[in-house]
């Protein structure tokens, strides 16, 4: 029997030991996984030995990277992956597989606009769209408030005055000593005096241990 799907966004974790299916959102991809349900068949030596681990690591598979096996990608998938197993296991997998989607359809909504199958937290339930089609009014004020908010602040920033020192050059290293030298007006390591020597030609503020100006070249 060909099984029919609400949606092609879903994983049949389904292992001979019993049948379980999850449903994704088209929206998140969050998924939600129905109730495990028991095979009746299970152990009773209807089952080819070996099928029932191929088909637990394709399941695991499904589950991990959220692979549905749905219309668009052609039922026979399904269909492939459970070859060998009794055709009682086969008549309760697609018993399984349809309360299983009664069960995820009371979790999911059909938006109308685009059609796709999402969950409660991407449904606009005042529009009744999906909030892909529809965003939720006070979610986009919340966030252009926000963003609003961000992009002031970030202007009060700019406009403010943080720095009110001189600006002048600095001596890093000791001219003496070679060694940081800090920010005060001594040499940490030293004493070594680090005040700005002024050449008594041109005016011009040279380094601590310079031999010439930097502007007229006269030996200091």
């Amino acid at each position: 029997m060909a099984l029919q799907p609400f949606t092609d966004n879903f994983a049949d974790n389904s292992t001979e030991a019993g049948f379980q299916f999850t449903f994704f959102c088209a929206i998140c991809n969050e998924g939600y996984k129905t109730k495990f349900i028991e095979s009746k068949t299970y152990n009773k030596g209807k089952l080819l030995k070996g099928i029932g681990g191929l088909i637990g690591a394709a399941a695991q598979i499904a589950g991990k990277y959220n692979v549905g096996y749905g219309v668009d990608r052609g039922m026979d998938a399904i269909g492939e992956r459970f070859n060998g197993m009794s055709p009682e296991w086969q008549k309760e997998h697609d018993k399984a597989f349809e309360q299983a989607q009664s069960e995820a359809k009371a979790h999911f909504h059909r938006c109308p606009q685009c059609t796709q199958w999402v969950c409660e937290n991407d449904w606009n339930e005042q529009d009744n769209l999906c909030t892909r089609c529809a965003p939720r009014e006070n979610v986009q004020i919340a966030s252009a408030r926000a963003k609003k908010k961000a992009a002031d602040i970030d202007a009060k920033a700019a406009a403010a005055k943080v720095f009110t020192g001189e600006i002048e050059a600095k001596q890093t290293l000791c001219p003496k000593c070679g060694k940081p030298a800090g920010t005060g007006k001594f040499c940490n390591n030293c004493g070594q005096s680090l005040a700005m020597a002024v050449c008594e030609k041109c005016g011009a503020k040279n380094p601590a241990g310079t031999a010439f100006c930097g502007e007229c070249g006269k030996k200091l």
